[in-house]
C-alpha cells in the first residue's frame, strides 16, 4: 500500500483518561503525530481558557512534537435535534470553533443527533437550521464542523450535507460506528462521502445484534432510560480485532484523496493506554 506518507496517526487524548498535560505527554510517547481534544466542558472548555492559557496549551502540544488534529465539540443529548436547545448549543459550538482556530486546527467534530431518512420530517428542518448556522460560521472563520458517522446510512448523511448551502459542515468518518450500529460497510461510506471527509476516527468493533440505530443513539442521549444492555448489541474492540477491514478501508480513503488524520479513539476497556499503543502499531504496520 502507498498510504504511509498520506495519513497521520492521531489519538483522542481523553482516551488515556488522564488530564490534558499528561495526555499530551503520553500521546508523544506512543508515537502519535497529533491529538484530538474534548472541548465541551472542564479544563478545555472555551469559557475556561483565556488567550494566554490557549497559547500555553498550544506551546505544550507543539513542543511535544504534536499538532491538534481536531477538537471534539460533542455536547451529548440529542445533539441539535431539539429546536429550543439549539441557540445555546450553536453559540457554544461557535466558541469551540474559535478555540480550534486558536489551537491551529480547522476541525471540530460532533454527533448532531439522528438525521431522518425523510427530509419532510420536522427534525430534518431543525437540524438544517442549526447546521446551516454552523456551516456559515465555519466558512467565516475558515473551519469545518464535522458530523461523525453513526446513526444514519452514509447516503442519508450525504443528502443532508448537500441540502446545506455552506461547505463549512463536513464529515468525521468513524468506521466502527458504521459497523457496530448502522450495519454499513465503511468502504462504501467512504465512496459516498469522499468529498466531505475532513477527519477520521480509528476505531474497531463488531455488531452482535441488529436494531434500529436511532434506538441505540436515543439510549445514550437520554441517559439510559430504556432498559437496554448495549453489550447485547455491539462491542467496541481494539483495532484489528473487530469487523472493520482496515486495509480495504484505508485504501478507499486513499483513493478518495483523504490525506488527514486517523485518530485513535478508545472509549472502553480496562487498559486504554495499552490498547492505544497496540492501535498505533497496528496502523503503522498496515501503512508500512
Amino acid at each position: 500500500m502507498k498510504q504511509a506518507k498520506q495519513f497521520k496517526i492521531g489519538v483522542m487524548v481523553d482516551s488515556f483518561r488522564v488530564g490534558i498535560a499528561e495526555g499530551i505527554k503520553k500521546a508523544a510517547e506512543i508515537g502519535a503525530e497529533g491529538i484530538q481534544i474534548y472541548a465541551t466542558n472542564g479544563e478545555m472548555a472555551p469559557q475556561n481558557l483565556n488567550a494566554a492559557k490557549r497559547r500555553e496549551i498550544l506551546d505544550r502540544i507543539q513542543s511535544s512534537g504534536l499538532v491538534v488534529s481536531a477538537l471534539c465539540g460533542d455536547m451529548g443529548g440529542h445533539g441539535f435535534a431539539i429546536a429550543k436547545d439549539n441557540p445555546a448549543r450553536v453559540e457554544q459550538s461557535k466558541r469551540i470553533m474559535d478555540l480550534a482556530k486558536d489551537l491551529e486546527t480547522d476541525v471540530v467534530t460532533t454527533h448532531i443527533g439522528v438525521i431522518p431518512s425523510d427530509p419532510a420530517q420536522d427534525r430534518y428542518r431543525i437540524l438544517q437550521d442549526a447546521l446551516g448556522a454552523m456551516g456559515e460560521y465555519g466558512d467565516e472563520v475558515g473551519a469545518h464542523f464535522a458530523i461523525e458517522t453513526g446513526p444514519e446510512k452514509s447516503t442519508v448523511l450525504k443528502g443532508f450535507l448537500d441540502s446545506l448551502s455552506s461547505g463549512g459542515v463536513r464529515v468525521n468518518l468513524d468506521p466502527a460506528n458504521l459497523v457496530m450500529v448502522t450495519d454499513e460497510d465503511p468502504v462504501e461510506a467512504v465512496h459516498v462521502l469522499k468529498d466531505d471527509i475532513v477527519h477520521t476516527h480509528a476505531k474497531d468493533g463488531i455488531m452482535k445484534q441488529k436494531t434500529d440505530p436511532e434506538r441505540i443513539y436515543n439510549f445514550f442521549a437520554e441517559g439510559g432510560i430504556e432498559d437496554l444492555r448495549m453489550e447485547d448489541y455491539f462491542l467496541e474492540t481494539p483495532l484489528g480485532q473487530g469487523d472493520v477491514d482496515f486495509p480495504k478501508y484505508l485504501k478507499a480513503l486513499e483513493e478518495a484523496g483523504f490525506h488527514g488524520f486517523l485518530t485513535i479513539e478508545r472509549e472502553v476497556g480496562e487498559q486504554p493506554e495499552k490498547d492505544i499503543r497496540l492501535a498505533v502499531d497496528f496502523l503503522k504496520n498496515i501503512l508500512r
